[in-house]
């Protein structure tokens, strides 16, 4: 986001901080990944619990902010993160409900009165009214859903999940980068970064099947994207990660800045 200071403005910052923002992502996160594992345990005592919980606790949240308006936002992120974490992991594993998601959904709601439903829907709506509504959320959310994803590809040992997870994911980038003509490009290279962030740190993706995949969505996204989106897409994550490499081996730049600058393709395994 180097080139943040000639976007719009996020014109729901003043109600919600991007601090604020990054959290609301993260509390939609913890949400999610509590009832879906408690939805394949298949304790549905525990499931209903951890619904009552969780509401409880965003309630407190929410109730938290000064104004009508800002508690109305505070909602608004956490259904919408909660939301996309569904229909992700919907889209990608092909299920059509996740036990205790549409409950917390619906019990986050209820109770609202008729005015406070009206200021929900509009601070739902404004989120995505605007690509840099929200945009500290919406770079959280994305980044965390695509590297949960990623993750669950590269530690596939059955050929046909990866390749299903691959495919999905592969589409949700692609549609992110189309859906966003100005900041989406931007959320996939953070993305990407992160990626070979991983790979580069934690070893990660290091299976046949998980570099055969890893490299597979770089490629897919070079070619199902224009060039136009594409190639400052690749440039974006690729200085994340020589800025990351400088950063912690900064004895090694002066011997591996020209190669990293003259092979991006190759350092970051695109092709």
């Amino acid at each position: 986001m180097n080139e943040a200071v000639s976007l719009p403005p996020d014109s729901l910052a003043e109600l919600a901080a991007p601090d604020l923002q990054r959290l609301a992502a993260r509390m939609a996160q913890d949400a999610f990944t509590r009832l879906f594992r408690l939805g394949l345990e298949g304790d549905d005592a525990a499931l209903q619990s951890a619904v009552a919980g969780i509401e409880r606790l965003s309630r407190n949240w929410v109730r938290a902010a000064e104004g009508e308006d800002a508690r109305a936002l505070r909602l608004a992120l956490l259904v919408t993160g909660i939301d996309q974490w569904g229909l992700a992991w919907c889209q990608a594993f092909g299920l059509t409900a996740i036990p205790g998601i549409s409950a917390l959904l619906g019990a986050l709601r209820n109770g609202l009165d008729v005015a406070e439903d009206a200021r929900f829907q509009q601070k739902f709506a404004a989120i995505g009214q605007a690509e840099c509504n929200a945009i500290d959320f919406k770079m959280e959310l994305r980044r965390n859903i695509h590297l949960a994803l990623w993750h669950a590809m590269i530690a596939c040992d059955d050929r046909d999940e990866a390749l299903a997870l691959l495919a999905a994911l592969g589409g949700m980038l692609t549609a992110l980068a189309k859906q966003m003509p100005t900041l989406g490009w931007r959320l996939v290279a953070d993305a990407l970064a992160h990626i070979q962030l991983r790979c580069l740190s934690e070893g990660a993706a290091s299976t046949e099947l998980a570099r055969e995949t890893n490299a597979a969505l770089f490629t897919a996204l070079r070619q199902n994207l224009p060039r136009e989106i594409s190639e400052p897409m690749f440039a974006h994550a690729n200085q994340a990660v020589v800025a990351w490499q400088r950063s912690r081996r900064p004895e090694l730049v002066e011997g591996r800045a020209g190669l990293r600058q003259a092979q991006p393709e190759r350092w970051f395994q695109v092709r």
